[in-house]
């Protein structure tokens, strides 16, 4: 790596850890914002991971004006952060567009892929577009009949990210239900930090983002790749709620989905987390501030035993607060494959509003 390429790097984590601090500053002093949101710009991907349940093979992407809409009112509410998921976000022919219209409002972007559409000209694009953060989460060193992102496939394009990224890059390695060998875990976040890459680890939820206990083993693993992510400063490691995770315990949390936290499908529904699709299911640019305020003192039955961990990052910033209440539950819409929200919302057109 040149010297001027060294330079760039450290102002640019430099400036990231600022904007970290900032994000965590502006959630203690106000909780009336939302600080992370989920996009879904197309559901199709081009794996069949047997664990997932957030993918179809046939969906088309979803327009770029439509996506432009709901980033303006995601910007209105206030949001810190938007992340792009899936499905497999790469294969949205215009993600670059979408990630520059997000930078052009000083939101900070990710994006979360499975990693094997990344070439080094698509890396030096989404350097260009003003990507942020990018997650990879790899469940093997050796492809199997659950998951094809494994090690010995995707190791060619961890080494173009690390050659190329301006952006950080974390690579979470998992533990849990469909994991043949745990020891998996190990190599692939000691390859992550062999190439200064982040590394974080993750419990694999069912389908209803639930725990799954993990073994004496894996719980051994996930101790270990917990200590190796702790050497970089990084929002990803405040994570400490997964040790209750990793024992099959239950944790005391007060989960601010639907408010600080939202999931925005690619109906352009709000949602509670990719595993709750269908609460609230209101579309988002129907969504008001009463709405954050309601889900933000609402209590979320399913928050003892969740392993979304992005949904519990962010609760972080306001477990201090006053505690929740539980409330009569919102009617539940159907998430897969929502035919009636599609109907509703085939003749409505997308504006962002002021309510």
């Amino acid at each position: 790596m040149n010297v001027f390429k060294a330079i760039r790097r450290r102002a640019l984590a430099h400036y990231r850890t600022y904007r970290g601090v900032r994000f965590i500053v502006e959630g203690l002093l106000s909780s009336r914002h939302p600080l992370l949101a989920h996009l879904i710009p197309i559901r199709r991907c081009n794996l069949s991971c047997a664990y997932c349940n957030e993918y179809d093979d046939h969906s088309q992407p979803v327009p770029l004006d439509l996506l432009f809409s709901r980033i303006d009112r995601l910007a209105w509410f206030g949001t810190r952060v938007i992340t792009i998921s899936g499905g497999e976000p790469l294969l949205h022919p215009e993600l670059d567009h979408l990630i520059r219209h997000i930078h052009r409002h000083r939101i900070t972007t990710g994006l979360i892929t499975n990693g094997y559409l990344l070439t080094a000209d698509r890396i030096q694009g989404l350097n260009r577009a003003g990507l942020e953060y990018l997650q990879i989460s790899i469940d093997n060193v050796m492809p199997d009949q659950v998951s094809k992102k494994s090690l010995k496939v995707l190791d060619k394009k961890l080494e173009l990210l690390a050659e190329h990224a301006d952006f950080h890059v974390n690579i979470n390695s998992v533990l849990g239900g469909g994991v043949n060998d745990p020891q998996d875990a190990l190599v692939i976040a000691r390859r992550a930090v062999a190439l200064g890459l982040g590394t974080t680890v993750g419990v694999i939820h069912d389908g209803s983002g639930q725990l799954r206990p993990l073994s004496p083993q894996e719980q051994s693993i996930y101790l270990q790749i917990h200590h190796m992510g702790k050497r970089r400063l990084s929002f990803a490691r405040f994570n400490n709620f997964q040790g209750d995770i990793a024992h099959g315990r239950s944790h005391q949390w007060r989960c601010r989905a639907g408010s600080r936290y939202l999931y925005i499908c690619e109906d352009g529904l709000v949602h509670y987390c990719s595993q709750q699709r269908g609460y609230p299911a209101i579309p988002l640019q129907e969504y008001t501030l009463e709405h954050l305020r309601r889900e933000y003192t609402t209590e979320k039955s399913c928050a003892p035993h969740c392993t979304v961990s992005c949904v519990q990052q962010v609760a972080i910033i306001d477990n201090w607060r006053a505690p929740q209440r539980v409330m009569a539950p919102l009617p539940r819409r159907p998430s897969a494959p929502l035919v009636q929200v599609k109907s509703e919302l085939r003749d409505s057109t997308e504006v962002v509003s002021a309510d």
